[in-house]
């Protein structure tokens, strides 16, 4: 790697550790980052081992995070004590230890509601391809079959969306428009008993909360069995939102009857992995917010909260510096 722009002592350090796989390098975005400092742009594999991490970050005041695998640890906030500013290119937080940013001084922005509308397509294309049953269908005609079984019509069905921020918010309105009756349920004022109502009542579940010590394993064994046996399970939030092999043997059980994933508990999924083996389930590699705009408009967000981080007005703050750097 090459330090890009002038070194001048007044320029600030900015580092992208882990545009791995690269969206970042040589966009509009890179550019307009490249006029607040020095920029390294690290466009290789590596950034999820804790010590690589922090030898690229090395003396940077501010890191623009691309990817979840990069783990912005205690451990890591600790040994860059220069870090100033974390800006995520997306919601989730779950890859920063967000107590540990606050001790040591540094602040953490994200880019909320920029994939809004893309994951929220997504959501309805997975519940959609899982109640028509659609890879299943095109896979035996391609085989020489023409398959006439029953396939589920979601109109007039129940839709429990968990979530109600931009997503869970654009997916309550596309399901209400394809004539779903739709419930929501708020990780800020829902209670354990609209949850249970709601997972007994819906024909499909869209998961769109953030993962966080409180959500993780939001649906357990419990949960899942309280759903309708033909019921769908759609996540475009976080794969451990659902406990593991709790997932794993209700859908084996075929209760949820099927389910849309485009997250997983390991990412990228491995050769073997149980899930893949699953013929009722739909999948699809974390990639619902894929889309030339999002990946647009998100990367000159992020580049803006940085810019106005330098001014002295941070935006879309997660977290601020609670104590001083050391």
């Amino acid at each position: 790697m090459v330090w890009e722009g002038s070194r001048k002592p007044e320029r600030e350090t900015i580092v992208v550790p882990d545009d791995f796989p690269s969206v970042f390098a040589g966009t509009p975005a890179h550019a307009r980052l490249k006029a607040l400092g020095d920029v390294r742009v690290f466009a290789l594999r590596g950034a999820d081992d804790e010590a690589e991490l922090i030898r690229r970050l090395d003396r940077a005041q501010i890191a623009l995070n691309i990817r979840a695998h990069a783990q912005f640890t205690a451990g890591v906030f600790a040994r860059c004590p220069l870090l100033r500013l974390v800006s995520i290119w997306g919601t989730g937080t779950d890859n920063i230890d967000l107590d540990a940013a606050g001790r040591h001084g540094v602040t953490v922005c994200n880019t909320p509601g920029v994939n809004a509308f893309a994951v929220a397509e997504h959501a309805l294309a997975l519940m959609l391809a899982a109640a028509r049953r659609i890879p299943q269908i095109d896979r035996e005609m391609r085989g020489g079959t023409w398959p006439r079984e029953f396939l589920t019509q979601l109109y007039g069905k129940t839709l429990g969306v968990f979530g109600t921020g931009g997503i869970g918010s654009r997916v309550a309105e596309l399901g209400s428009a394809i004539g779903m009756i739709v419930r929501t349920w708020s990780a800020r004022k829902g209670d354990a008993q609209a949850k249970e109502q709601i997972l007994e009542a819906a024909d499909v579940v869209s998961l769109h909360l953030r993962l966080s010590s409180e959500t993780r394993g939001f649906l357990g064994a419990r949960e899942l069995a309280r759903m309708k046996p033909g019921a769908i399970l759609v996540n475009t939030g976080r794969g451990p939102l659902v406990e593991r092999q709790a997932l794993l043997e209700a859908l084996r059980t075929r209760r949820p009857a099927a389910a849309g994933l485009d997250v997983f508990h390991d990412e990228p999924l491995k050769p073997g992995d149980p899930i893949l083996a699953l013929p009722n389930v739909v999948l699809s590699p974390h990639n619902a917010g894929q889309t030339a705009e999002v990946i647009r408009d998100g990367l000159l967000r992020a580049v803006e909260n940085v810019e106005n981080f330098l001014k002295g007005r941070p935006t879309d703050v997660v977290v601020q510096p609670v104590g001083r750097k050391g």
